[in-house]
């Protein structure tokens, strides 16, 4: 069954399209409960978050110089 979603209720168009959905997240939700790498903390990920943020700034400042 392929039935029309409403947009009031569902993101998807339709029931197929939001079962894939879910399949996926629940797939990625599973690999990364499941994952060997290492965890970082809090602080961690919003150390390299921010680094990554001030790199695209002075990218975009010295793109706009151009």
């Amino acid at each position: 069954m392929n039935a029309k979603l409403s947009p009031m209720v569902s993101e998807f168009e339709t029931d197929e399209q939001a079962a894939s959905y879910d399949r996926w997240f629940r797939a990625q939700v599973d690999a990364g409960l499941n994952s060997t790498k290492p965890l970082l903390t809090h602080d961690q990920a919003m150390d390299r978050l921010d680094a990554q943020l001030t790199e695209r700034r002075i990218a975009r400042a010295k793109n706009s110089l151009d």
